[in-house]
């Protein structure tokens, strides 16, 4: 069960159709004020005339501010949606997703900083590609190297690698979704986020099934920072999420699928 409040511009009319060309970006909070208002000062500057609708859940029940609106208001409809229970992470976006009246949507998490002042405008259109399912950003770690945010499916021997020695990734089979920017109708091609998944491998699930229905991950020429705590290394409660999500992945049809699709293009 959830609630949703308003803020910022006028709602976006309730209708199915047309749908409003531009972006519906959902951002999932536990508790995370301090970095949630740092990058929604951002996108207030950074919009770009393409953000027109950010949908923010506070996922912990009791937690989240009231957002402080700037002075001349938002720029973007906003959104609050506070949930009476935690939720996973899929259930969180997919509830945003069925907010969202516009041509594009989009997930980013609260951790992000130093964005692009054209990241949206080159994210829509680089989705907007034919064939392309998916857009995201380059990520840095906070000393500016690379983030391994593009990996290859997490196969028992594929996580023993990379725990390992770190091998050079072979194929970038599915991408973190820290920031994502796909079409409206793609993601409801694909039905969202696969809610079996509580925490973790939600995103793997999406990437192996958005390209099995014929799609690609496309990269865009531009980057962020992402904090990345990675506290499924840390805390065992973390740790067995993780394992639950790996189990169901390695037991359910999508990676199967997947691999075989990966076949099927090599035999060509």
């Amino acid at each position: 069960m959830s609630f949703v409040s308003e803020g910022g511009a006028a709602a976006a009319p309730q209708v199915e159709s047309p749908l409003i060309e531009g972006l519906t970006l959902s951002v999932v909070s536990h508790d995370h004020d301090d970095c949630l208002h740092t990058l929604l000062g951002q996108l207030a500057q950074q919009h770009g005339g393409v953000l027109k609708h950010l949908i923010v859940t506070h996922n912990l029940p009791g937690s989240g501010r009231p957002l402080p609106t700037p002075v001349g208001g938002w720029p973007f409809q906003l959104s609050e949606v506070h949930n009476r229970e935690v939720q996973g992470f899929g259930h969180n976006h997919n509830q945003a997703f069925a907010l969202c009246r516009t041509s594009h949507f989009g997930v980013i998490n609260p951790d992000l900083e130093n964005l692009p002042a054209d990241l949206w405008p080159r994210l829509l259109a680089l989705s907007n590609q034919p064939g392309v399912g998916c857009a995201y950003p380059r990520l840095l770690n906070l000393d500016g190297t690379v983030q391994d945010s593009e990996r290859e499916i997490p196969t028992p021997w594929a996580l023993f690698k990379r725990y390992t020695h770190r091998p050079p990734v072979p194929r970038r089979d599915w991408v973190n979704a820290a920031c994502w920017v796909l079409q409206s109708r793609i993601w409801r091609q694909m039905g969202g986020f696969d809610e079996g998944y509580f925490l973790y491998c939600e995103d793997v699930d999406f990437c192996l099934r958005l390209q099995t229905a014929g799609w690609q991950l496309a990269r865009a020429d531009t980057h962020m920072t992402h904090h990345a705590q990675r506290t499924s290394h840390r805390q065992w409660r973390y740790v067995s999420l993780h394992l639950r999500s790996l189990l169901r992945l390695w037991t359910t049809p999508a990676m199967y699928r997947y691999q075989r699709h990966l076949r099927q293009q090599a035999a060509r």
